[in-house]
């Protein structure tokens, strides 16, 4: 796909981008080649599915150098700290929104072995081999509302890796059998390796600073931050907002006095009864629930805690939420749509140019990569297609067939002033010269045409060998 300036689309959004950083900051506004560069990148994004230099110069013929693309991604006075908020505040005005949910979670994104300068990449399970590979972890909150659903903060994560160290190392000493007094005390984290809670505790002020005019209905999380100091803490933040996890089947509740584990209460002493809700404010399935507010030994206090089983499974998932003056359906109801953010994770590696291609070195690389990527999410959630179905109560349209529409438009663009040129034959000749400058076909170590393939045949002299 060639291109010679950036999408219509994208050029408006960057202009509006530039407004709103100029708000946030006065001397944050961009120059005229910063305002090009942007731009040009989004829409090689939206072209390549990728953050690649090279391909870039290939798309552009050549007109702009991969070192140049590369120099303004490094060392332009760009206030990319801002950028991103620049870019909700984008969207919040133009769709009107005043309130939300907050959807929480973390995604991987596996990277070659050879990783010394990529930022944070420590060993992930690789769930489709079931082996580890070496990736990157990313925290983010998505913020679910009425209209829309799009990204408002991230931040990479990575292990403590002394923790990691004895972490394997106390598991080697245990399976020796060796006494807890004579193996080594666990060592103290360091503050430079905050664990998941904690970044999702300082996104979400950070959120709540940079937008204090949104109220935040309700904060979901899956049962990694289903702990007490996230739940409690995660509430305080929006003046008490409700905060929905869920709790493991063998955690312990207290009734009448004893304590029980969850899966005991709910299949022996609360069981459950048939319901209907409405997933996602869509389809109505069928459901086997109960609840109750029990006192959560591992939290310290009353929770509202909800046993939940969709038809067809054999077991039930729990659920658990601060504020107990919420009904039970409104709870389960609210909680299926933390499966947005999983729908947003896919978009993101499929179509975004998320981690693709060009693997940008040290934690100033993949920070401004990554936001690039999230720039692109919010601009075409800006597109004035897109726009007009949301504003006309229509739903929206994925952003795989978006992407494709726009890739299109970009091409015929490309057509059209071409074929408007004075003198469109001399343009197709000097872009056919550019073409065979640019597009170098490369030798294939796959064929063997050039090469000895040797001497493949038995050999007379040997036959005594194969029969003897």
């Amino acid at each position: 796909m060639l291109m010679e300036e950036p999408a219509a689309f994208i050029k408006n959004f960057i202009n509006d981008l530039d407004t709103a950083l100029g708000d946030l900051k006065p001397n944050a506004k961009l120059s005229r080649t910063q305002k090009v560069w942007l731009g040009f990148c989004l829409t090689g994004m939206l072209l390549m599915n990728s953050v690649c230099w090279a391909k870039f110069e290939r798309a552009s013929l050549g007109r702009y150098k991969i070192s140049a693309l590369s120099w303004m991604f490094r060392d332009a006075k760009i206030c990319w700290n801002i950028m991103l908020q620049a870019s909700v505040i984008l969207i919040l005005k133009r769709y009107g929104i005043t309130e939300g949910v907050i959807a929480i979670d973390e995604s991987d994104r596996a990277r070659s072995k050879r990783t010394k300068r990529i930022h944070h990449v420590h060993k992930q399970k690789h769930k489709a081999s079931g082996g580890y590979v070496n990736g990157q972890t990313v925290v983010l909150l998505l913020l679910v509302t009425e209209s829309v659903s799009f990204p408002v903060g991230f931040a990479f994560y990575m292990p403590d890796p002394e923790l990691t160290k004895w972490s394997k190392e106390d598991k080697r000493l245990i399976k020796t059998r060796i006494a807890k007094k004579d193996r080594p005390e666990k060592p103290q984290r360091n503050p430079l390796y905050p664990t998941k809670i904690q970044i999702a505790l300082h996104l979400l002020r950070e959120f709540k600073k940079q937008h204090e005019d949104i109220r935040i209905t309700a904060i979901l999380a899956d049962a990694l931050y289903g702990e007490a100091y996230f739940m409690t803490e995660a509430a305080q933040v929006f003046d008490k907002s409700q905060v929905i996890s869920q709790l493991r089947e063998n955690q312990n509740i207290e009734y009448k006095g004893r304590k029980r584990n969850l899966k005991h209460y709910f299949n022996k002493i609360n069981a459950g009864v048939p319901a209907i809700i409405q997933v996602r404010g869509g389809e109505s399935v069928k459901v086997t629930l109960s609840s109750a507010r029990l006192k959560v030994s591992a939290h310290g206090e009353k929770r509202f805690v909800i046993a939940l089983k969709y038809e067809g499974e054999s077991e039930y998932r729990y659920i658990v939420a601060t504020d107990m003056t919420w009904r039970t359906i409104d709870i389960i109801q609210a909680y299926t749509l933390r499966w947005l953010v999983e729908v947003f994770f896919e978009d993101w590696k499929l179509y975004e140019g998320w981690g693709r291609e060009a693997k940008q070195l040290d934690e100033k690389g993949s920070s401004r990569g990554l936001v690039l990527s999230l720039l692109l999410d919010h601009c075409l959630l800006l597109h004035p297609e897109q726009i007009a179905r949301i504003e006309n109560k229509l739903p929206a349209c994925t952003v795989g067939s978006l992407q494709r529409k726009s890739q299109i438009d970009v091409l015929l663009e490309f057509i059209k002033k071409l074929l408007d040129h004075p003198t469109p034959a001399k343009k197709i000749k000097e872009l056919a010269e550019l073409i065979d400058d640019t597009f170098q076909l490369m030798p294939s170590g796959k064929h063997m045409i050039g090469k000895n393939l040797g001497r493949l045949e038995s050999t007379p002299s040997l036959n005594h060998r194969a029969f003897g």
